[in-house]
């Protein structure tokens, strides 16, 4: 069962990036034992993102966009994010 901050960061990037992919794969458990790492998961992330919002953006602003909508999540609860965005081809 998703740990209930994924559903969280899902919606947000659902709503604000209309995706034509997404996949959001909870890595906690390869980081047990290291800094940032909770009991129960939920503290890393890797996002594969696949939207329009992307076109004519760097790689370093389409990261930017993505920590921004997840800020709070950030913050709080994930500890790390590997985030794979591209436009669509």
């Amino acid at each position: 069962m998703p740990h209930p901050i994924e559903a969280v960061m899902r919606d947000k990037l659902t709503a604000y990036f209309i995706p034509l992919h997404l996949e959001i794969t909870d890595d906690s458990h390869h980081h047990a034992g290291h800094s940032g790492a909770k009991a129960g998961g939920g503290t890393h992330y890797t996002v594969k993102l696949i939207s329009a919002q992307f076109r004519g953006l760097s790689r370093i602003k389409r990261h930017q966009a993505v920590h921004n909508v997840l800020a709070e999540e950030l913050k709080a609860q994930v500890h790390a994010l590997v985030l794979h965005l591209d436009e669509p081809s």
